[in-house]
């Protein structure tokens, strides 16, 4: 078959997927006796759609699991989608708005089979998109965190660490979402800079009549809620009043004033009012002075019961308007600053969050984080980059107690049902928990269950295993934890990483993978997040549609950087889709000369000097692979296949190869055939866990006639280092940095591409002279030399210089080119060049605008700043090698 003259991706992606899902080549192999390799794949949630955070993360752990397949190992990259609680039940709601109903229309049993009929009818998308990616996960094994396998995991996890002390209810302060009325962990708020105010209100001193506490806060309205003042231990202004009460305005009570280390003497007045059941922080200096807890708001963040009847019903704007009200006409409020803040936001509901106490279920995280800092202090999972340890520690040595419950109906329904007398009964099934009531009261007792389900965190916590079969003993559990690697972004180390640590450790005894890759952000072409209010979100699909699959894979590799955020911009993806064009190019060039493999070829075996250079490049290429991969520096890897694809084999191999293809000497156009032939093969090998589509289209057309074989199931290469060839290395090295170093010359120059150029070289050595007897045709052609002059006397007149290790290269420029014309030229260039790059150093060099300037503005001031005096280096060497002429 001769392949079509251009590669057309959407055409063969469709085509070599389903080729190889149908063929089973994505399945882990529980039975062999290979070595295992697992990634567990972050689970997206199932109302998701592919972003380019997801290309990214999936296309790195992609390119490991291929890679380690080809390697000979039992790769198995476990697939799965998250039920997402709060997203999913979202998008239903949603959808039934629009026909006039209302989840409570339906009651809980009926609003969850509608939930089940979306996730049938819509929840595959995500896992659809992932495949366009072309993404290998075993799809056989996909699990979903509510099918019955999960559920069952996730029951028992909850009744045992019930049963050990480790889960508990309490009443303490959440995050909660007046409009979405649930809690919502950390994750799930955002942080928005917002102008706002600092009042500074007159707390009148019990006995005192004109002695005022002028307490600072942002928040006025949540004053009803006060039940006491802090400030500082340290802070001489108020040592006398400590241990004494202020009265609080408007209602009346008598408040304590209290010492503690919260309260910063620098900030507002020093002295902090404190609302211990609407502020975390309060909470806090709340429980250690014993400070009552008065919750003001209902669940919809308006003002109960328990404030004075005229603010009662109040949103937290109307109160806080009728509070300042009140206090200005009571002369208590000392003034008003402007003040920068930050409010919380949920995500999805886009209104204020709530600290509100309220009855919750609670896991005793400080227990179980205690084995999984010590995992990671002893090495027995690594972080890469290892900078990442330091924020898991962070966060695990400070680590609160973890709310895991949720006021929603979609998700894992918390096994806990409740007597009549408010006693609990935490059991796997309602038959067992029934029983055990029985058995307390001595008679037939009615149960209720507890309404609420289970944060998604702590079901996808047990990932790792639960996936596998447990609680039950599977093969796959014994065969596949724990994982090798698990790719994710630092956003989620404490809220899915470190719940995966805890609950791996706690119930398998072993940390639940070996290393943990961070990856970075992939941000738009200047370097800012993309956001849809920005309007720079660029979507992978797009991409893939515009450029192909392979184009997108190789250009988020390429910038995959360790601790280095990834600029996106089409320009890019388009680069690297010519990329792939001149792969197939090469193929085709191979094809039409004939260069057919042949499964029998042995590279030992060959001869010629050329064909040598290019089995040991080929050699070098897959040991930089090999040892970017394990070190996950896919950059690194990424740079290694292209400098090789495109800078050795089709720039220089295949330009050297084809004097050779349309010489007389038989025997050496058979064997560069056949090298050509093979190497290509080989590349198309180291080539395919970066871009799969393409390589595997390749090689069908290039693989040995009587192969059928596959590069998905394909082993790596495996070259020994001795096909590498010293001095073959050595001797074209040297051919190909002259030939380039004399076509830098003539474009610096502005010789015409036609000019032929005649080449001299004083002080040879006999090295020199070998290569030049052996390539000097080469030479000759590539540079596009009339001749080349070994010459040891006085150097031609009119001639720019290259320096070439001991020898000096001359190229003569009389009567080629107008050297004054050029000098001059030359000059103006460098003097632009230093006069841009003095305009920039002098804007950085200003505290003002380095101050003030967005990052990403400073980063491209530095990136101009760079190429200026790179410009800069080539206009000097440029004048420099004129200097003789």
């Amino acid at each position: 078959m001769t392949l079509e003259k251009t590669f057309t991706p959407d055409a063969v992606e469709k085509r070599q997927y389903e080729a190889w899902e149908k063929s089973g080549a994505f399945a882990g192999q529980t039975t062999s006796n290979k070595v295992p390799y697992t990634i567990m794949m972050p689970p997206p949630n199932v109302t998701g759609s592919l972003h380019m955070g997801h290309a990214l993360n999936m296309t790195l752990q992609d390119v490991l699991i291929r890679h380690e397949r080809m390697k000979g190992r039992d790769a198995l990259w476990q697939p799965g989608t998250d039920h997402a609680g709060i997203a999913t039940q979202m998008v239903v709601e949603r959808q039934l708005g629009q026909q006039g109903i209302k989840r409570t229309d339906l009651g809980r049993e009926k609003f969850i089979e509608k939930v089940w009929e979306w996730k049938a009818e819509s929840g595959g998308m995500i896992t659809s998109q992932l495949r366009r990616l072309g993404a290998s996960p075993d799809w056989a094994k996909e699990r979903f965190t509510m099918d019955e396998g999960l559920n069952k995991a996730v029951r028992k996890a909850f009744v045992d660490l019930y049963r050990q002390g480790l889960i508990y209810r309490d009443k303490r302060l959440v995050n909660w979402d007046p409009k979405l009325h649930t809690a919502i962990s950390d994750l799930e708020v955002v942080q928005k800079q917002e102008k706002g105010k600092l009042w500074h209100l007159k707390y009148p001193v019990e006995g005192q009549p004109d002695r005022f506490l002028i307490v600072a806060t942002t928040r006025p309205e949540t004053m009803l809620g006060d039940t006491g003042v802090a400030v500082h231990p340290d802070d001489e202004r108020y040592k006398d009043l400590v241990g004494k009460n202020v009265v609080l305005p408007l209602v009346g009570r008598h408040i304590p004033v209290v010492a503690d280390e919260y309260a910063d003497p620098e900030t507002g007045s020093g002295a902090v009012k404190m609302t211990p059941a609407h502020d975390f922080n309060d909470f806090e200096v709340g429980k250690r002075h014993g400070l009552e807890m008065i919750n003001i708001f209902d669940r919809d963040a308006k003002l109960n019961d328990n404030v004075p009847a005229k603010y009662r019903g109040l949103s937290r704007e109307a109160c806080r308007k009728a509070v300042l009200e009140d206090l200005e006409a009571q002369n208590l409020i000392e003034r008003i600053d402007d003040h920068p803040m930050t409010r919380p936001y949920g995500d999805r509901s886009d209104v204020v969050i709530e600290p509100w106490l309220t009855d919750q279920w609670y896991c005793d995280a400080a227990t179980l984080a205690k084995p999984a800092i010590k995992a990671v202090e002893e090495g027995r999972t690594v972080f890469v980059p290892r900078n990442w340890e330091n924020t898991y520690f962070e966060w695990m040595r400070n680590i609160q107690p973890w709310c895991i419950s949720r006021q929603l109906w979609w998700g894992h329904q918390i096994p806990a049902w409740y007597a009549e007398d408010g006693k609990v009964f935490v059991a796997h099934t309602e038959e067992e928990a029934q029983a055990e009531a029985d058995k307390h009261y001595g008679k037939p007792t009615r149960l209720e269950r507890d309404p609420d389900v289970l944060d998604t965190w702590f079901s996808s916590g047990q990932w790792p295993y639960s996936t596998l079969g447990w609680p039950d003993k599977t093969p796959e559990l014994q065969r596949y934890y724990p994982g090798d690697v698990l790719v994710t972004g630092f956003d989620i180390i404490f809220f899915w990483v470190a719940r995966m640590m805890m609950m791996g450790l706690h119930f398998m005894g072993d940390v639940p993978f070996k290393t943990v890759y961070i990856h970075a952000l992939v941000r738009d072409e200047h370097g800012q997040k993309m956001s849809k209010s920005k309007g720079n979100v660029i979507d992978p699909l797009d991409l893939i549609d515009k450029y192909g699959a392979d184009a997108l894979r190789f250009t988020l590799v390429a910038q995959a950087g360790q601790g280095r955020d990834i600029k996106m911009s089409e320009n890019r993806v388009e680069g690297y889709r010519n990329f792939a064009t001149k792969l197939w190019n090469a193929a085709r060039f191979c094809e039409m000369n004939e260069c057919v493999a042949d499964k029998n070829f042995d590279p030992k075996k060959v001869t010629q000097n050329l064909n040598r250079w290019i089995i040991g490049r080929l050699v070098k290429a897959r040991q930089a692979v090999d040892l970017a991969l394990e070190g996950y520096r896919f950059d690194t890897a990424a740079g290694a296949l292209y400098q090789f694809a495109w800078g050795e084999f089709c720039d220089w191999h295949l330009e050297f190869a084809k004097p050779v293809f349309m010489g007389e000497d038989a025997a050496a156009k058979a064997e560069t055939r056949a090298v050509t032939a093979w190497v290509l093969g080989q590349l198309l090998h180291l080539m395919h866990p970066l871009m799969p589509f393409i390589t595997e289209e390749l090689w069908e057309q290039v693989r040995p006639k009587d192969s059928s074989s596959t590069l998905m199931t394909a082993h790596w290469p495996d070259l020994a280092p001795e096909l590498i060839d010293a001095k073959a290395d050595a001797d074209l090295d040297w051919v190909i940095r002259l030939i380039g170093e004399v076509r830098a010359l003539r474009t610096e120059m502005n010789v015409a591409p036609g000019a032929q150029v005649n080449l001299v070289i004083k002080d040879a050595g006999a090295e020199t002279q070998d290569r030049v007897a052996q390539y000097g045709d080469l030479i000759k052609r590539l540079a596009r030399a009339e001749q080349i002059d070994i010459v040891s006397g006085e150097p031609p007149k009119g001639a720019a210089q290259i320096v070439m290790d001991e020898a000096t290269v001359f190229l003569p420029l009389a009567g080629i080119i107008d050297i004054a014309k050029e000098r001059a030229r030359l000059s103006k260039e460098l003097d632009k060049a230093k006069a841009e790059a003095e305009r920039i150093e002098k804007k950085l060099a200003n505290p003002q605008f380095v101050s003030r300037a967005d990052p990403a503005v400073i980063e491209e001031q530095r990136a101009k700043l760079a190429e200026f005096d790179q410009a800069k280096a080539k206009f000097t060497q440029a004048l420099e090698r004129l200097a003789g002429v």
